[in-house]
């Protein structure tokens, strides 16, 4: 009985007045922001209440503040406003010839290291699809592509793809980031329990690196002294460069980043330091022509 009293009365103009009544703390406000009516206003949260049977604001002297139930619809409507105004958009492209989109989330490494010529190639081959890239670790590389948000995703292979359909599509090295005067920095290779009287420069807690290395401290019975986070590879050179630290990252990153400044970068013998990138989506029958294109283009680059 909800899901029909939802299908009938809930309308994109009433969820943008929901929003507007939270982001103003007013029905007054929220209704001159938004060109309505208060009485009209009002009556458009009635009823919203009542089609969903719970009470979405608590209503005081100062203003109206949201109840439990009223954060989990805020979600919802921000994500569903969202989508429409993309929707719009996007179909408006059409008429400039674009053939459809892609929507794509992939973690640092893979955007760093391969991507970039990935892309490039599949542009050329395909000019009217049109790629919509967003970077996230690899746990919300699969959170977004289990909630939609993304039509296919890159990861770490570690990572817990919750049932998502993978495929391999790219590995790499980590390395030890090091200036050349480091007392590590003439070794061949290096374990990382090796390493770990020496302060660390380490990336964002959420990155798969991150992880991996406090895991790998732990497991040595260390902790991983890390002086500070950084957001990126690059950055992570730089402050490697001042001599805040060492760090770790992909091989590739560091040719790209590392090399130019004069830093040194020694291999790890650790087993975990040999890592896959996969590509994750829901469901590939599901895909559409152009995420599939996309999909077979990424499969194929390994």
């Amino acid at each position: 009985m909800l899901q029909k009293s939802l299908i009938r009365r809930l309308d994109l103009i009433t969820l943008q007045l929901f929003v507007a009544v939270h982001e103003e703390g007013t029905l007054t406000r929220a209704a001159a922001r938004e060109a309505i009516a208060v009485s009209a206003a009002s009556k458009r949260l009635m009823e919203l209440e009542e089609a969903l049977g719970i009470s979405l604001f608590v209503r005081q002297a100062k203003g109206m503040t949201l109840t439990p139930a009223g954060e989990t619809l805020l979600h919802h409507a921000r994500q569903m406003l969202f989508n429409v105004e993309k929707m719009g958009l996007e179909l408006g492209e059409h008429s400039h010839g674009v053939r459809g989109y892609v929507r794509m989330l992939a973690n640092l490494s893979a955007i760093i290291q391969f991507l970039p010529e990935d892309l490039r190639d599949f542009s050329e081959r395909h000019p009217q699809v049109k790629t919509d890239l967003e970077e996230r670790p690899s746990a919300g590389v699969i959170q977004g592509v289990l909630d939609g948000v993304a039509d296919l995703g890159i990861c770490s292979i570690d990572s817990d793809i919750k049932g998502l359909h993978s495929v391999l599509y790219r590995q790499d090295k980590l390395v030890v980031l090091m200036p050349a005067h480091h007392p590590l920095a003439n070794r061949s290779s290096l374990a990382f329990a090796d390493t770990l009287g020496s302060d660390y420069v380490g990336l964002h807690a959420a990155s798969s690196i991150n992880m991996r290395t406090h895991a790998a401290a732990r497991e040595a019975g260390k902790l991983l002294r890390v002086r500070i986070h950084v957001p990126g590879f690059d950055a992570m050179c730089r402050m490697v460069q001042a001599n805040m630290g060492i760090g770790v990252l992909p091989q590739r990153a560091y040719e790209l980043f590392g090399r130019a400044l004069g830093l040194t970068a020694v291999p790890l013998t650790d087993d975990w330091s040999d890592r896959a990138l996969i590509v994750v989506v829901r469901d590939e029958a599901l895909l559409s022509p152009v995420s599939r294109m996309l999909f077979e283009h990424l499969r194929g680059s390994f």
